[in-house]
């Protein structure tokens, strides 16, 4: 079988192109930009970037292992790509001096990379098309939530994410990747599909992408460290921003950063909805080869 590696290197680059441009969306209260660390006191804007240019070899290697594919069904591929996604954890931390930047992005992309592996083995396109790689995002996660958090009870030390799952049943990205990313397939998708048609900048864009992901995203940072009362309070305050027009208009600006100093202040970082924000562009960017 002849191995397109060119096609391996785009994805990598299309990855880490998404991881880039969400941490430079600004301003995102409570989430490190280009104004501020948010609610963080161990990571700014260069963590980030440091931890981004880590991970070109983790995409890579699972595009190449969606390529090459050979199994029955899409979901033993988990399996293949698991020891990438843990290498590339290891590298993230190696970068970060142990800070946990992306963790959840390497899962969320490198499944994401190893779908679009699978379909330009089918159709030796670039242009891809999302609903087949939401489809083969699904496929792949197949029963991932009741394999690695319906059996809890046993395990000593548990992740935020474990503790919300076996308490109230949140799935977080487990879930989502499960699902085929509906959250952003069907919301915030295609609300940066149209607004990439008209006249605003890619970043400020972006911004009222995540104001949107905050109003519907059970995020399990904000779940895990401060519990629902401040989930609500972050979407009731996502909705107030966009009810004022978000960043598109002045009093919607203004809205924004006083909400950063706010989250800043309470310690809330809305980081599954960021994570989410990274997939809406390696999706758009995927649909959108020229």
């Amino acid at each position: 079988m002849s191995i397109n590696y060119g096609f391996c290197e785009y994805i990598s680059e299309i990855a880490i192109k998404s991881m880039l441009l969400e941490v430079a969306a600004t301003p995102k209260p409570g989430l490190v930009d280009r104004n501020n660390s948010g609610a963080h006191k161990d990571m700014d804007f260069y963590t980030f970037m440091e931890s981004s240019a880590s991970q070109v070899y983790t995409f890579y290697n699972c595009a190449l292992e969606g390529l090459k594919f050979e199994g029955k069904e899409n979901k033993e591929l988990l399996n293949i790509i698991r020891p990438i996604g843990i290498e590339g954890e290891n590298k993230m931390f190696n970068a970060t001096r142990g800070i946990n930047t992306h963790k959840g992005l390497i899962f969320s992309l490198g499944i994401i990379a190893a779908a679009a592996g699978l379909q330009h083995k089918e159709t030796k396109k670039q242009k891809m098309d999302i609903d087949d790689i939401c489809h083969k995002v699904k496929d792949i996660a197949e029963g991932i939530v009741s394999r690695e958090l319906g059996k809890l009870d046993n395990k000593d030390s548990l992740t935020y994410g474990e503790i919300l799952y076996k308490n109230h049943g949140i799935k977080g990205i487990r879930g989502e990747a499960e699902s085929g990313f509906s959250t952003v397939r069907y919301h915030s998708l295609p609300i940066f599909r149209e607004l990439m048609k008209g006249e605003g900048n890619l970043n400020d864009n972006l911004v009222q992408v995540i104001f949107h992901l905050m109003t519907i995203t059970e995020d399990v940072n904000i779940l895990g460290r401060h519990g629902v009362d401040a989930l609500e309070y972050v979407k009731s305050k996502a909705k107030e921003v966009l009810a004022l027009g978000g960043i598109f208009t002045e009093k919607g600006k203004k809205k924004i950063l006083e909400v950063d100093k706010d989250f800043i202040y309470r310690n809330i970082s809305p980081g599954g909805s960021a994570d989410l924000l990274a997939v809406t562009l390696m999706l758009y960017l995927l649909e959108n080869y020229s």
